[in-house]
């Protein structure tokens, strides 16, 4: 009970408010190049400086910091997590959209408190792994801009893109690019590559003009030239799925290289099993109702292996139910020579959930949610810890995450 004394005895003594906006002033406004703001910040680092010294007489080391970074909910949850798993987090396993940013609340741009933290964590040695269905190519862009070419090339950051097709990390030589889809059933491969050569050139007119196909390496992702979520990006996308999951069927059927009759009907069958497809099939009055059991095994037992997402509005994509972002996460991990992971896994989606559950039945970390996440997302994480956080808003759970590891020093000191 000593710790859970002195933090309340911290933040009912000590003007903590004061001290956090002193310290977020030091950390995300540096010294400007005026001499005016250059004063101001001087001003506000001394100030700063003062106060921590003051908090240091009074409490351990540590204390002085978290009074600094921490709201005092903050404080008491992470103290409460470190007392629940008597461990710290050695590894960020982060999502990115609607994850660390929210185009509703932050211009879809990472906002600095938390790349800031994230520097702060890659500083102290935690590793980062950024996880997500994006291509390499955007995810590098913006992680650079935000983190700097340094941090991205550290080695002690890595990329699992495109939902855990591959594995991204720099400065491990041979290891640095791990392309998992190539260890994939070569009618697997194929499928795919015969749905990415066509998926255009076969499409119906309306399809090939309001769509384009996104620049990844293995998954073929249809997204809308309208704006995302407008009317005209649904039905867009409806429209593409409808044919979509047909020519997969079709694709499939010929890379098993076996007689199959409607292959595509077969396929929007199986993929109807996603109520949100099925509606979609409904509304263009598109049939679904093929015998699957009476297809053959072969072709039935591939279908099996591969999925078609629905995204309304954004996208529709085909991806392989054997590589997901856990095996990809696996593959960073391995990279990067983490054999005990404790990691804090924060996502919004189905996939993330499947890293956050690996997590949990391995006990191999924590989970935290933005409030907009899938409800499935949203009940894995109340059932947890009830790490929830307002969208926009990563920060605050990193700080938690930074507060166990200052209040696991003091019970270390």
């Amino acid at each position: 009970m000593e710790q859970y004394d002195r933090l309340y005895r911290l933040y009912e003594t000590v003007d903590t408010e004061t001290v956090r906006a002193y310290q977020e002033l030091v950390d995300l406004f540096p010294a400007l190049r005026s001499t005016v703001g250059l004063e101001q910040w001087e001003r506000a680092r001394t100030e700063l400086d003062e106060r921590k010294a003051a908090i240091a007489e009074q409490f351990p080391d540590p204390y002085a910091e978290i009074a600094a970074h921490l709201t005092r909910e903050e404080a008491f949850t992470a103290l409460d997590l470190y007392a629940k798993y008597d461990r710290t987090v050695n590894v960020l396993v982060l999502d990115v959209d609607e994850t660390l940013r929210s185009a509703g609340d932050t211009d879809n741009e990472i906002p600095r408190s938390t790349l800031h933290l994230l520097t702060e964590f890659h500083e102290r040695g935690v590793p980062i792994v950024v996880c997500t269905g994006q291509t390499l190519e955007n995810v590098k862009g913006f992680m650079i801009q935000g983190l700097g070419n340094d941090v991205v090339s550290s080695g002690a950051l890595s990329v699992v893109y495109e939902t855990g097709n591959a594995a991204f990390t720099p400065n491990h030589g041979a290891d640095t690019k791990r392309l998992l889809y190539e260890g994939l059933d070569p009618v697997i491969v194929e499928t795919f590559d015969d749905v990415r050569g066509r998926v255009l050139s076969d499409a119906p007119d309306s399809v090939r003009r309001g769509c384009h196909l996104q620049g990844n390496e293995f998954n073929v992702t249809i997204k809308p030239n309208a704006e995302v979520g407008s009317d005209d990006a649904v039905t867009v996308i409806d429209e593409a799925v409808r044919y979509f999951c047909g020519l997969v069927g079709e694709a499939l059927a010929g890379a098993v290289d076996t007689d199959v009759a409607e292959p595509e009907l077969l396929a929007r069958t199986y993929f109807a099993k996603d109520p949100e497809i099925a509606a979609v099939f409904d509304d263009g009055d598109l049939a679904y109702d093929a015998d699957l059991d009476g297809a053959p095994s072969r072709y039935t037992d591939a279908l099996e292996r591969i999925d078609v997402g629905y995204y309304e509005g954004d996208a529709a994509e085909l991806v392989s139910l054997e590589l997901d972002k856990p095996t990809g996460v696996r593959a960073a991990l391995d990279v990067l020579g983490i054999e005990d992971p404790f990691a804090l896994s924060m996502g919004d989606s189905k996939s993330d959930l499947r890293v956050m559950e690996w997590l949990a039945d391995t006990d191999s970390g924590i989970a935290a949610a933005p409030e907009h996440a899938s409800q499935g997302v949203l009940d894995h994480v109340n059932d947890r810890d009830e790490l929830v956080y307002t969208a926009g808003e990563a920060s605050s759970v990193l700080k938690i995450v930074y507060g166990m590891e200052l209040l696991a020093g003091v019970e270390a000191a």
